[in-house]
Order: C-alpha cells, then structure tokens, then sequence
C-alpha cells in the first residue's frame, strides 16, 4: 500500500502578526513531492499558523489519496504534535477549534504523529514564508518554477500528483485528465473511466469519491436527483427551466408529450472494494465488495425498493464486485439477477491493479496517450472506442427487450459513463470530464418516438 508523509509549518511576524502556513505531501517510499499548498492567513500566532498547515496538508492528502491513506505527519511544532498525539492537553481555547478541525480530518487516516528540527522542516518553512513574503507585496501565494501547474489559486500540484483534487483553498489539474467532484473542491481523475476505483473518496475526496456508507436509511425518494426533473411537465411539453409552456415542436425534440411509456434504465455503479480503497485500477480483475461496499449495496437497496422505482428487471456485469451489488437490491425486491457480459468493466491490461502514480512512472507515454485519446488503449488492454460499442450493443439490446419497463442494470464506471454519453449525443471524450461515485445512481429514459433523456446522474443521497 502506498504510504504518504505529510510536512507542515507556519510562521507568523510579529506573533501575532502577518502570518502564513505552507505544507506538501510526498510519497513516504522515495520522497517525490506529490502536493504542495500555502497561504497567508492575515495577522495571527505562529501556533494557529502551524494549525492551517496542518489542516491544509490533511485536506490536501485527502483530496489526493481518499480516506484510509496511510501517513505519517511531520512538523517542527512540538505543541501541535504532542496535542494531536493526545500527550498535551488544549490549554488555549482559540486553538481548540482548530485542534478539533485537525482531528477530524486525522481520523479519517491513518496517522502517526512526528515531531521533527525545524532544519528537516524545509520545505513546509519555505512555503509558508513564500506565502507571507507573496502577501507583504499584496499577491497571492503561487508556486515556483516546474512547481507550477496551472491556475492554481493558493494550492498547487506538481507533476507527480495522482488523482489531483482541491489543495488548500485552491485547485490544479494536470494535462487533460477529467475533473470530478470531490469534497467542496474538484479533481482531475485518472482517465476517461475513472479507472481507480474512486471509494467515497476520491473522498476528500468524495465524496469521491463516494461518502463513507452506513446501514443507516437512506432519504426518501422525493428528495433525490431522480425526482428533481418534473416528469409531468415533459409529457405536457413544458420548459423545465422557466416553468413556461414549450413551443410546439416536431417529433424527436425531447420536449414533446411521448406517444410511448418508457424504457427506464437506472444505472448503479457497484459498492466499494479493497482496489478501490487503495485507488488503484479495476477492470477485468475480480475483487469482492469490502464491507463498507456491501453497506453501499444495501443502503441502495433500501432506496430502490421503495417508490416510485418499480423495478422489474434486475441486470449485471459479470464481475464478482456487480454481481454481489446486484444480488443484495435484487433480493430485496424478490427477482433474479440476469447477467450481462456486455456490461463488464474494460480491460485496463498491464495496468490492471497498478495505481495511477505507479502507472505515470512505468508508463509515462502511454499513460498520455490513454489520457488524450480515446482510442489508444493501455498495454495489453482496451481502448475506450472498442469498449464503447460493446456497451452500446448491449445498451440497445436491453432498451429492445425490455421496452415499457424498469430496468436496474448493475455496472461499473467505464460502462455507466457510456450509455450516459451515448444518450447525450455527446463525443467519446465526454468520458473525460464525468465522475461517477461508488454506489451512485442514474437514470436514462428511452422512448421509442424521441430521444433518450438522462434524467439523473451520480445520485449518492441514499449513502448519506
């Protein structure tokens, strides 16, 4: 499992006075710098300066590596250490709730606590007083040389970042990677599929990728994505988005009453496994669902056995972390499961189990390729074009089957994002810029007189 180090400071001129924190993540196994964040906080003490380091780090290592990351935190302040260690009480209430914000954060990792020399400290003082020096001059804080990637605001990614997410109170992508919702920030995903399997991270991710899922129940129905879409004003031809009667249109524009019931599709990603914990790439591989992902299952389960969903047709990828997901919704609304070959995961070949770092450095060329291109494929696997028309003969084989009725196909990313893509209209290199959460719902509706119409995406209320 891949482990991090976390290195953070602040510093303020005058104590209190001008203050700012720096911090930067780096892989523990050989010391690349993967984030690095500063800010300048206005006049505060050194000791809340090094508490903002502190909690930027965390969020940037969430934001980066999803809940569960194995770390260890370093910083040259014995006071915060010792304190988030639970050796040293709070005596300062103005630093408790900035202890408590830490904690939260630390509790979502795996932490140990290191107190180190400020001359072994470098690089987290060096940000922090860029960050100060930067606002003496009245600028924001921006990193320096090949540092730099992109408009970053005050955080900032370098190049060896994998799954790049919100940084400080800034951003950064890299290249053309796609962007997704994670926490309140954004992140630049793997690829196109999202091949890490993105847990309720990507979590600081997710929300990720993807929020922790409990047993608990889940929102009514009414209060969910699926509803926000007025099915009745479609059918009379209104404008969603004003409120106001459409103007008559021709068959086919989508906003006229359909002559035909629908074919509903709802689409659900597959429950948390221990790849997708470890945000590493799943395609072909056949890892079970962790507890947490059968939690997701059933919390899904909950959701759609209820109204208005009347499901009457329960289908699955062959891959054992669908079937499971589809097995526990199925047998709570008392049908089988049917499998589908079609709606497998694509086959990521040689980087199958690898994780998106581990890929950027093996495979640097062909890793841009994949990222640029829809129809290059990683080594020994399957491009994005090829798997499409696999999903799209399936898609269109089910809409005819099952035509009038309900549909619960269970699926991965990859699959998922391409029917969504398909009934858009949209280009292959749509894949690029969605993000789909662990256990997360959408719903195409299929009519035989008109376009398909999405009417839902990436729904995790039932997980929260």
């Amino acid at each position: 499992m891949t482990s991090f180090v976390i290195e953070a400071d602040g510093g303020s001129r005058g104590n209190p006075g001008p203050a700012g924190y720096g911090a930067v993540v780096k892989d523990a196994a050989d010391g690349q710098v993967l984030v690095e964040t500063a800010e300048a906080i206005g006049a505060q003490t050194n000791n809340v300066a090094e508490y903002r380091g502190l909690i930027a780090g965390l969020q940037s290592l969430l934001a980066l590596a999803g809940d569960g990351a194995v770390v260890e935190v370093r910083m040259d302040s014995k006071l915060v250490i010792e304190q988030m260690a639970g050796r040293w009480k709070i005596k300062n209430e103005g630093l408790r709730p900035l202890a408590l914000e830490a904690g939260a954060l630390a509790r979502r990792l795996r932490v140990t606590w290191q107190w180190i020399p400020r001359e072994k400290n470098k690089d987290a003082d060096r940000l922090a007083n860029e960050a100060m020096d930067a606002a003496a001059k009245g600028r924001p804080w921006q990193p320096s040389g090949s540092a730099r990637m992109g408009a970053a605001g005050t955080g900032s990614v370098r190049t060896g970042a994998a799954g790049i997410g919100s940084v400080g109170t800034g951003s950064a992508r890299t290249g053309s990677a796609p962007s997704g919702s994670v926490g309140t920030g954004s992140t630049a995903a793997a690829g196109p599929s999202e091949a890490r399997e993105l847990g309720p991270s990507d979590a600081s991710a997710a929300q990720v990728s993807g929020r922790p899922a409990t047993a608990a129940a889940p929102l009514a129905a009414q209060d969910s994505l699926l509803d926000l879409i007025d099915a009745d004003a479609l059918s009379l031809g209104q404008d969603v988005s004003s409120g106001q009667a459409a103007a008559s249109g021709t068959a086919g524009t989508g906003w006229r009453a359909p002559t035909t019931v629908a074919t509903s599709l709802l689409l659900l990603r597959h429950g948390e496994t221990p790849l997708s914990v470890e945000r590493r790439f799943s395609g072909l591989g056949d890892p079970e669902l962790t507890p947490n992902g059968i939690a997701q299952a059933e919390a899904a389960a909950a959701r759609l056995s209820r109204e208005p969903y009347g499901i009457q047709v329960v289908v699955s990828s062959p891959l054992k972390r669908a079937r499971a997901t589809a097995e526990i919704v199925a047998a709570r609304l008392g049908l089988e499961v049917i499998v589908e070959e079609g709606l497998r995961e694509a086959d990521f070949g040689d980087w199958e189990g690898h994780t998106f770092t581990e890929i950027q450095r093996r495979w640097p060329d062909a890793l841009t390729a994949w990222l640029a291109d829809p129809s290059a494929a990683p080594p020994g696997g399957e491009s994005f074009g090829v798997a499409a028309r696999r999903v799209q003969a399936t898609g269109d084989r089910l809409v005819e089957r099952y035509e009038g009725r309900t549909v619960l196909a269970v699926s991965h990313v990859t699959p998922i994002k391409m029917l969504l893509q398909s009934a858009l209209l949209a280009p292959l290199a749509a894949l690029y810029r969605m993000h789909l959460d662990l256990a997360a719902l959408s719903l195409i509706e299929y009519y035989a007189d008109g376009p398909a119409v999405v009417k839902a995406f990436n729904d995790t209320s039932h997980l929260r």
